[in-house]
């Protein structure tokens, strides 16, 4: 006599099989930006997208720690990919280190600090940073951006209400971060997408992966739909992982 699977059962155990096909992405946002800054990726309604939310670190918090800090918002018990541009990149960079995710893309960004241009340097040995107020520093990022990335324009608003939106405390201690960042190593398995018309951080110094032809440090709002198809393209051919049991 052969067993009857209830109505239930099946349900239940579909519901399983697409949890185990649905990766968690993680996205972490550049310096100056917030969860808009992927509006225009237009993302597969298989990718289960996750946003993690930045807070002002304390005063002297560096890179590694603050990493630290926000992977409280990653849930590690299953798999899970990161997605992190620019300061969100060399973050996410930290968290592979820590919490081992099953991919690691970074876009825009640099995994350690020979990858920064040399301003980075000449900051951290004379620390001008240090003195300037944390409001003229918003100020300056609002002059200062749409000079260095003039297709800015494209998505002016959103970058203008993005940057807005900023506490000043954070850029300025987050500026201290980027300039007094340790890494000196790229760890082997990240995937690195990067513009060669990035005037924030060129491409002359970056060891990329793929190369976006005329693509500017602010391309994930710029050409969303491009960075997404790749995006998509990467995790379509992550292999499949089944939950991890808790």
């Amino acid at each position: 006599m052969k067993a009857k699977i209830s109505k239930t059962v099946l349900l239940l155990i579909f519901c399983w099989q697409m949890q185990a096909q649905i990766p968690k992405i993680y996205f972490l946002t550049g310096q100056g930006a917030d969860e808009r800054l992927f509006k225009n990726l237009n993302l597969s309604d298989t990718i289960d997208m996750r946003h993690v939310k930045y807070f002002t670190p304390a005063k002297g918090t560096d890179m590694q720690t603050y990493a630290r800090q926000l992977s409280a918002q990653i849930d590690t018990a299953e798999a899970f990919v990161l997605v992190g541009v620019s300061l969100g990149g060399m973050l996410a960079v930290e968290m592979s280190q820590m919490l081992h995710p099953q991919k690691t893309i970074i876009i825009s960004s640099a995994k350690n600090r020979n990858e920064l241009p040399e301003r980075y340097t000449f900051q951290r040995k004379f620390k001008l940073y240090g003195i300037v107020f944390p409001g003229l520093m918003k100020a300056g990022s609002r002059l200062l951006q749409p000079l260095v990335e003039p297709d800015r324009k494209r998505e002016k608003e959103t970058f203008r209400a993005m940057l807005k939106a900023k506490d000043p405390l954070f850029l300025k201690r987050t500026v201290a971060m980027l300039i007094n960042w340790q890494r000196t190593e790229s760890p082997p398995e990240i995937i690195h997408i990067h513009g060669d018309n990035d005037h924030t951080i060129p491409i002359k110094n970056v060891d990329f992966d793929l190369k976006i032809e005329n693509g500017s440090h602010l391309m994930t709002l710029t050409r969303g739909a491009e960075i997404g198809e790749i995006l998509q393209e990467i995790i379509r051919n992550l292999p499949t992982q089944d939950p991890l049991p808790h």
